[in-house]
């Protein structure tokens, strides 16, 4: 590929660098594509996975920012609070109905940048502000996404697979609550579930349960299921049969999705689809759920952050609102260049 657009392509995953972009490939269409080659990788929440193909790729750092970050103007969300109860409610409803046993319900924040905003300043600024397991950076030569994501999708060697599933949140030093411990479990299932449509008989293992992890600013419950593939699973059998991460749908997944179209107003777009890269000569992939995550639109002209929380029974409408703020603050706090939270900065809007 050139021109302008192929020339600013670039991407940074697990401290490689990929440059020299050569193809891009839709890959629900063509997922035999990642067969060869090293691809960043893209999926939305909506199920469009996008594929971009680099020449060169090679150890190193991030590379520096041409401009500094420019603080974006003022966030606005695609739910307000009363919303957003209002949707933690319903689901509550559907639960007591019996048609489903939690929903991950999500809101979109968003605001307008600058021309020439550099996003690979906003990557730096994450890595010092919020350092995470699956820091990412990809820029499609039009638009771009910026991951701090602490939640493992997919890592693939050979037909060995690993996730990670997170569920469960709570401020640094404070306790979780009662409702984090069984939904953790629950979702931890359904991940079990979801790999063991294409893994070997008796090839799915939960090599870790209710882990505590600790990130900045807040704390999670991490989970770890392994499963061995069926010889010949390809990435159409593995993603058809896990995506999108079962952590930010529900279960079960299908009527957890269903309830999720009816109650929030915008797509999610990369926000809880999967981010990362996937080499094909070499048989190894890794994939994020893209959460902690901005992605523009408009070429580059807006910024979008989604946060959220899972909803069971128990919820409390306004403790899941809090979850929301508590994901989301840091990290807008960080990308409009201000200190402390963002509620308290003044960066969002009611």
């Amino acid at each position: 590929m050139k021109g302008p657009a192929a020339q600013r392509a670039a991407a940074h995953f697990a401290g490689r660098l990929a440059t020299g972009l050569v193809e891009v490939a839709d890959l629900t269409a063509r997922p035999e594509a990642l067969q060869r080659g090293w691809w960043a990788v893209v999926a939305t929440f909506e199920g469009a996975i996008t594929g971009y193909r680099f020449a060169d790729v090679r150890p190193a750092a991030l590379p520096p920012a041409r401009v500094p970050w420019v603080r974006p103007g003022r966030w606005t969300s695609s739910m307000s609070r009363q919303d957003y109860v209002d949707g933690v409610l319903r689901i509550r409803e559907h639960i007591a109905a019996g048609t489903v046993y939690q929903v991950n319900l999500c809101r979109l924040l968003t605001a307008e940048l600058p021309a020439g905003a550099d996003p690979l300043a906003l990557a730096h600024r994450l890595g010092e502000e919020n350092p995470a397991p699956y820091q990412g950076f990809l820029h499609t030569g039009t638009d771009w996404v910026v991951t701090a994501s602490p939640e493992l999708f997919l890592r693939r060697t050979g037909d060995t697979v690993l996730s990670g599933p997170v569920k469960g949140t709570a401020a640094p030093g404070e306790p979780f609550s009662a409702k984090d411990f069984p939904e953790n479990i629950m979702i931890t299932d359904l991940v079990r579930n979801d790999l063991g449509r294409v893994a070997r008989p008796g090839g799915v293992r939960v090599t870790s349960l209710l882990r505590r992890e600790d990130h900045p600013g807040l704390q999670h419950l991490v989970s770890d299921v392994q499963a061995e593939l069926r010889r010949g699973t390809g990435w159409d059998d593995l993603l058809a049969a896990t995506f999108p991460p079962g952590s930010v749908s529900g279960a079960p997944k299908h009527t957890a999705l269903q309830i999720i179209r009816e109650l929030e107003r915008v797509p999610r777009g990369p926000y809880c689809g999967a981010i990362g890269w996937v080499d094909g000569d070499r048989g190894t992939a890794e994939l994020a759920v893209g959460i902690r995550t901005f992605f523009s639109t408009d070429d580059g002209r807006r910024v979008h952050f989604g946060t959220g929380a899972g909803i069971t029974y128990p919820s409390d409408p306004d403790a899941e609102w809090r979850e929301t703020e508590l994901k989301a603050s840091r990290l807008i706090a960080a990308a409009s260049g201000v200190g402390g939270s963002a509620a308290s900065a003044g960066v969002l809007s009611a």
